[in-house]
């Protein structure tokens, strides 16, 4: 895929660079020539997710927690640009644990941002979310139309694009926020309470097992590739300076239902499994769609992968065909 160009020696921070986004993420900017530091606690990120990175010359790991000032300030040493990543999602989680999420993802955030400004770096973006739009019922979901939020993590999204948008108005520091749509592919977990739907149910349906479906099955998301998001982290890097200060829709721009994502998991593995449904999960938007417009204008975002072949190389990948 034809990607925006970072200067030819960037050196790239991406915390939680051993998680799902932030890996491939990683394995990208390497590929691109670019030196990576990874930041990464492994509270949530896998070591398998950067095994092959390892001994890569231009990567270097760095274990340690965004809780911890200091761990930011020595991650930021010497970086050009910082792409953060970190942060524990699941909405449901975020309802039972709000003390834990204001730790991680508000002040952690908020020690990465004093970090990089301290280090003079040259271009912060970070990962928000589709959760700030909350309970706006409009369909498309556009920037500046949000509601009243849901749950403590889209809380949390939320105060960060505040405090980036702080960054950028008082201190010069570059900020880009991206509000990524229900992000699925390869490295995703399947495994856990919280897990997203897509790898959930692919895994499941692999073992033979019957998937569980929160709800009725016709809430919708704009489901986007995780190529898209790692497209639209190199855009916001590149990006020119009057994009900085705001956060951008980061999807694909269409929307479909879980009874349909899962009829059509169990069409490509050729099973016929009947899914069983349970309560709504506390905190959940009903239905989710972007308008991305804003996001191609200004950052030159264009999603590579449509939601159809998206699924083919997600589903490809936990067969292990790819």
């Amino acid at each position: 895929m034809q990607l925006p160009k970072l200067p030819k020696n960037a050196r790239v921070l991406v915390t939680g660079g051993a998680g799902f986004i932030g890996s491939n993420l990683v394995e990208t900017l390497l590929q691109e020539g670019y030196f990576v530091r990874c930041l990464d606690n492994f509270s949530t990120g896998k070591r398998e997710n950067i095994a092959a990175f390892t001994a890569h010359p231009q990567f270097a790991l760095m274990e340690g927690d965004i809780r911890d000032f200091e761990t930011c300030r020595r991650a930021c040493e010497g970086m050009d640009y910082v792409s953060h990543q970190a942060a524990w999602g699941s909405v449901p989680r975020s309802v039972q644990l709000p003390l834990l999420y204001e730790e991680i993802n508000i002040r952690g955030t908020l020690h990465m941002l004093e970090a990089a400004r301290e280090a003079g770096v040259k271009r912060f973006v970070y990962a928000s979310s589709s959760s700030v739009y909350g309970d706006a019922p409009k369909l498309p979901k556009r920037e500046g139309e949000e509601g009243r939020l849901l749950s403590p993590y889209a809380v949390t999204k939320r105060v960060n694009e505040e405090y980036a948008r702080q960054y950028t108005l008082h201190y010069g520091l570059e900020t880009v926020g991206l509000r990524y749509f229900n992000v699925f592919g390869q490295r995703q977990d399947p495994a856990g309470a919280y897990a997203a739907v897509i790898p959930k149910f692919i895994a499941q349906l692999l073992r033979g097992e019957t998937p569980t479906i929160d709800g009725d099955g016709t809430q919708s998301r704009d489901f986007t590739y995780v190529d898209n998001a790692v497209q639209a982290n190199l855009a916001a890097l590149t990006a020119p300076a009057s994009a900085c200060g705001h956060a951008y829709n980061i999807a694909c721009g269409g929307r479909e239902t879980l009874l349909s994502v899962y009829a059509g998991i169990c069409k490509a593995l050729g099973v016929n499994t009947t899914p069983r449904f349970g309560p709504p999960r506390a905190g959940d938007i009903p239905h989710s769609n972007a308008d991305i417009a804003k996001a191609k204008e200004t950052l030159g975002y264009d999603p590579i992968f449509g939601f159809a072949e998206g699924m083919e190389r997600a589903i490809a990948w936990y067969r292990g065909d790819m």
